[in-house]
């Protein structure tokens, strides 16, 4: 029978993946801390934190994994009428904390967040370094909805996003798929499935195969492709 394993404050090393449970399923860790190190160390491998209030911290890796190819969007007929006709703008890295707040915000469906006030901390530290980034959609100059999430490598690993109008949140994703293409990015990680996902072309992979995309996007030393044009890279 599986266990988790208690992470080690001192200690950035994660177990492999095939120890995660299956229920719940793509539990694989308890514990450690949201430092920068540790968080980079976990999104190369294909581990993400996902933990709420009063909670110890969890480490998760789910079996499949959603993921997307930026070059490969699907934007519906309808969607696309909107985009042409909406006052909506949109924006990168303008706001980060705000959209960060805005995805915390209860949902209708539950008035309970994992974005704690500890996460939001940790990426913030994550953006100041240059490792997080958001997207933001703007009416006039109210912020209606966005996105954020951490680019490392050729991969963009989407966290959380929210929307305070209707296509907001869709906007916000269609703009950085785009600009992912155009950057040379290969993959955005989803995370868990959804129909809203799937509606833009998303698709399951196997966890060892995403795994292993990872460790060719994304190797550790790795730079990322955030903001350049082809050939050109930033360093972390």
């Amino acid at each position: 029978m599986l266990q988790l394993t208690w992470l080690d404050e001192q200690d950035l090393e994660f177990p492999s993946a095939d120890l995660a449970l299956d229920d719940p399923p793509g539990l694989l860790a308890v514990g450690g801390d949201l430092s920068p190190a540790r968080l980079v160390k976990a999104y190369r491998s294909g581990i993400f934190p996902w933990y709420q209030d009063g909670q110890p911290l969890l480490w998760w890796c789910p079996d499949p994994r959603t993921v997307l190819q930026p070059s490969q969007l699907h934007v519906s007929r309808s969607m696309r009428k909107f985009l042409r006709q909406t006052d909506f703008h949109v924006s990168l890295n303008s706001a980060f904390a705000d959209v960060m707040q805005g995805c915390a915000e209860p949902r209708d469906y539950t008035s309970a967040t994992w974005i704690t006030q500890d996460m939001q901390q940790a990426y913030r530290e994550l953006h100041r370094l240059g490792i997080a980034h958001s997207v933001e959609v703007w009416e006039a100059d109210q912020l209606v909805g966005g996105l954020y999430g951490l680019a490392l490598g050729r991969v963009f690993f989407g966290e959380s996003m929210f929307s305070r109008r209707t296509n907001a949140s869709k906007m916000a994703f269609i703009h950085l798929a785009d600009q992912l293409a155009h950057w040379g990015f290969e993959l955005i990680d989803c995370q868990m499935p959804t129909d809203h996902l799937f509606s833009f072309g998303a698709q399951s992979l196997d966890r060892s195969q995403f795994i292993q995309r990872l460790t060719t996007l994304c190797p550790e030393g790795s730079e990322s492709a955030w903001g350049t044009s082809s050939g050109e890279k930033l360093p972390l």
